[in-house]
This record gives C-alpha cells, structure tokens and sequence, in this order.
C-alpha cells in the first residue's frame, strides 16, 4: 500500500477494520495457545509462559494442575518441589515465587478467587496489565486488548499507532475497533505475528494483508521464498489462501513450533 498524503484519522479507522476482517478469514483457528480449564490455571500459565514458548509451557502445565488445584495448594507449595515441575520453562525461582505469592494472597485477599476485574488483578503478583488482558478475555469474556511483542510490532507495521508504551498502543488500538472484538482481534494478531508476519523476516509475499500494509517489502515478496517463511500446521492453508500452491511450504514449516 502507498500513500501519497498523510493517512486521516477516519482512514485509519477503517484500514484497521478491513486488517481486521483479513485476519478473522485468516486465522479461523485463533485462540489462547495456553492450555487452561480455569482463571486460576491461565493465571499460571500466563506467568510461566514468560520467555517461554507456549509449547513448553503446555507440556508442564498438566503435571502441575494435576499437583496444584487451589490458590492455597500455591501459597503452601514446598518451593523446592514446585521449582522441579515448572524448571523447563526458564527462570523457575523467580516464578514460583510468583506462584507462592499469588496464591497467598488471593488467599488472603479474595478468597482463593481469581478475581474478574482489572484493577484487582493487576495488584497481584506475577500479574502485570497484559497478563491480567489474557485472564479477563478467556477466563471471564471480558474484552480486552494483549499486547505482546507479537501485537506491538505488527499494528506498529501497519502504523496503526505510533506510540510504543504498551499501555497507550493498548488504549490507541482499542478505539479503532468495537469493544467486543478486543480479546479475538488480539489472538488473530498474534497468530499472525507467529505465523507469518515474523519480527527478522516477516513473509510479506504470502500475507494477506499485503495490499494494506505500508510496510509490505520489509520481508521477501517474491511467493516462493515468502511461502518458506510461513509456520505452523495451517502454513499450508494460509499460502493458498494468498494464491500460492500450498506445495511451496516445506514439511517442516509445517511441523515448526511458532515462535
């Protein structure tokens, strides 16, 4: 996309609409890649998933939960045990720190309850604003707006917004779409981030986007080399989806981990 005169404000509102119904054809799949069956599970999760992948969070995670079902079981734990179950995800003693004084005090604080409202959840510990986004959006349907390194780079592509704080990129982004569409249009974006707008070489070649993105060309454009650089066990739909024969995916794009 090419602009020959500065983009209104009206103009922007309704480019990040149509980004928005590409990414929802695009990703029909999108979810939160954190396996959880409860608020208080996601809140674990989310705070192991810290310089971590999703992937090794989720392949902890069930020995845990089955371990650890209350917020008392966390603010009781032996730490040198709970450090053993959670070890692979990295940074183990700062988080299960994290997790003994979580679940002390929702303990202490609100009756062993995850609470529902964001003011509350980000008093907690381990629990920051993008955190406390991901619990309200998929443990208690309340819209919210996750803004990780995969959604901060790919609307500060698309020059949705020039701010860099997350918390004013969140605000910012949040008045160009619905409400309602919060919590799914951030799992879309970060699928996408995943996926196929990567942060070194995004593959602008096989996005669907490309027709509204002024940053089209930072990455390969050429569909053979950009259907290389797609990830995940959809990378063969989503070349497709752009025209390109699906064969052009190599298998192993195909069983690769997103980052």
């Amino acid at each position: 996309m090419t602009t020959s005169t500065p983009e209104t404000d009206l103009g922007r509102t309704r480019r990040a609409r149509r980004i928005g119904r590409a990414l929802t054809e695009t990703h029909p799949d999108a979810h939160c890649e954190l396996d959880h069956s409860n608020a208080l599970e996601l809140a674990v999760a989310t705070i192991l998933s810290a310089q971590c992948t999703d992937k090794k969070v989720n392949e902890v995670t069930p020995k845990l939960f089955a371990r650890y079902r209350s917020a008392a079981d966390y603010a009781g734990a032996d730490r040198t045990e709970l450090e053993e179950l959670i070890r692979p995800t990295g940074f183990y003693r700062n988080k299960t720190s994290s997790l003994i004084n979580l679940g002390q005090a929702l303990c202490e604080r609100y009756d062993g309850e995850v609470p529902g409202k964001l003011a509350d959840l980000v008093t907690l510990p381990g629990i920051g604003r993008k955190t406390a986004n991901v619990i309200l959006g998929n443990a208690f349907g309340v819209p919210g707006i996750t803004v990780d390194t995969h959604f901060q780079r790919l609307v500060q592509r698309w020059r949705l917004t020039t701010e860099t704080d997350p918390v004013k990129i969140e605000h910012a982004i949040g008045a160009l779409y619905p409400k309602r569409d919060w919590t799914m249009l951030s799992h879309r974006i970060i699928f996408h981030g995943r996926r196929v707008c990567h942060a070194r070489k995004p593959a602008c070649g096989a996005c669907t986007l490309a027709k509204l993105c002024p940053s089209y060309g930072t990455g390969p454009t050429e569909p053979g080399a950009a259907a290389k650089l797609l990830k995940g066990p959809r990378a063969r739909d989503l070349a497709a989806a752009v025209g390109i024969d699906p064969d052009l995916v190599p298998q192993q794009a195909v069983a690769a981990e997103v980052p």
